[in-house]
């Protein structure tokens, strides 16, 4: 959404185009300062995207074939924990729903 407002913006202007998306105009504006200025991201924030550049870079040293088990344990070998490899991008769409859903199990 944020996108599709940046993208027509000009045209239509922010609260026009936020009346007919169900987003707020503070939420887009808040969410454009933090694009602009990395210290306005909250602390998880700036560590996720420090995160995501490691979980990038270890899955393109690795032919783009490791899916996220692989990649953070990779990251886990260097001295790196990685909470956010699912939100990277770089991981296969099956092999996120999979960690998901495996991840939690009801104690019994």
């Amino acid at each position: 959404m944020i996108a599709f407002i940046d993208a027509h913006r000009e045209s239509y202007g922010v609260e026009p185009i936020c009346k007919v998306l169900p987003i707020a105009p503070s939420t887009y504006r808040s969410h454009a300062a933090q694009r602009r200025d990395e210290t306005k991201l909250s602390t998880r924030g700036r560590r996720d995207r420090a995160l995501g550049e490691k979980i990038r870079r270890v899955f393109a040293e690795n032919f783009s074939v490791y899916g996220a088990r692989k990649v953070w344990r990779q990251l886990r070998r260097e001295g790196r924990m990685s909470r956010a490899a699912r939100w990277s991008g770089s991981c296969g769409a099956w092999a996120c729903r999979a960690s998901c859903a495996v991840g939690r199990q009801k104690p019994l």
